[in-house]
């Protein structure tokens, strides 16, 4: 089991905080498919990041091949190793269907196809407990064809209950991201969620910065003010108003100074991850790039990194995106 996840800012963060928390940055592995885990998490490690947002997929610590434990063991120890913190991701894309995009969801229609995706979460979830991970990420899933609004609320708590019984005894949060085109697309639909659920305290919130610019009635900044006791897991990267398409840092339309200032302002000691899971193609080189802007970008209160080794070519960053 790992310990208790570190204590949040409980709190409306005033427009004039003070910095006194310093930002820890780590890089998604959903952006580093090219590269054996093994691998990626090195790269992290020379280039100065202080952990990683682990994606649970066929290609980095399948959830669902055989000795799990095991494995889960031997990533840990390499953490360890690297000096890497660790969260624990779920958003893997055909990690339990290989030919529908994020199927089954928590919404599905058929109950054991619900399942599927609930033994999932609660496999995430002692993941993380062996890894000493500070949360488990998820989302919701799209609402199904003829499926409305209130029956696809009623399955999400539902299917939750269980995952949520499981963090609780593992004391792990599980952080439920707001997706765009998702049932649980907003804050405010966190909200809804967690009134409906009766506040249950493992559930936490986990914070795309660049969805906030993308659907969010308030600019980032406020976001985060606003979302501030709930924070147990954050993602960054840039984007643009109204467009869902992740952006390499400089790319959008975001201005991050007063957004990280705003999130060390806030006491968040998780860590804050860079998702750019459509530059696979491209990811050492992006890695590379997004920590030094994260870190001139920080206030002052955060470390700087050291210097990175060379990575060498980048001439690999014109490759097409891919879905």
């Amino acid at each position: 089991m790992s310990k208790q996840p570190p204590a949040v800012h409980n709190g409306p963060v005033p427009a004039g905080a003070s910095n006194g928390t310093p930002l820890r940055f780590g890089y998604g592995t959903n952006g580093l498919t090219d590269l054996r885990l093994d691998d990626a998490l090195a790269l992290l490690a020379d280039l100065g990041y202080d952990g990683v947002g682990l994606t649970l997929d066929h290609m980095h610590l399948d959830p669902l091949a055989p000795d799990l434990a095991a494995r889960t063991r031997r990533v840990a120890k390499r953490l360890a190793e690297l000096g890497l913190a660790v969260t624990v991701e779920t958003g893997a894309r055909y990690v339990l269907d290989p030919r529908r995009k994020h199927g089954p969801s928590l919404l599905d229609p058929d109950p054991q196809a619900r399942a599927r995706r609930a033994d999932l979460l609660v496999r995430a979830v002692q993941v993380a407990a062996d890894l000493g991970a500070h949360a488990v990420h998820c989302f919701s899933g799209i609402t199904p064809p003829d499926t409305d609004e209130a029956t696809a609320w009623r399955r999400l708590a539902e299917t939750l209950t269980p995952v949520l019984d499981t963090a609780a005894a593992a004391g792990i949060p599980l952080a439920v991201e707001p997706e765009p085109g998702h049932l649980l697309a907003t804050l405010a639909d966190f909200h809804h969620l967690r009134h409906t659920l009766g506040d249950p305290e493992p559930l936490g919130l986990t914070l795309d910065i660049g969805h906030c610019q993308c659907l969010e009635p308030l600019p980032p900044l406020d976001c985060i003010r606003a979302a501030a006791p709930w924070l147990r897991h954050v993602q960054i990267e840039d984007m643009r108003r109204s467009v869902h398409e992740h952006l390499p840092f400089g790319e959008g339309e975001i201005d991050f100074p007063p957004v990280l200032a705003a999130l060390a302002a806030t006491g968040y000691q998780g860590l804050t991850v860079v998702e750019l899971p459509r530059h696979s193609h491209a990811g050492p080189h992006h890695a590379a790039r997004s920590l030094p802007f994260l870190r001139d970008s920080a206030p002052p209160s955060t470390p700087q990194a050291p210097e990175a080794r060379p990575l060498g070519d980048t001439s690999a960053t014109s490759e097409g995106r891919t879905a």
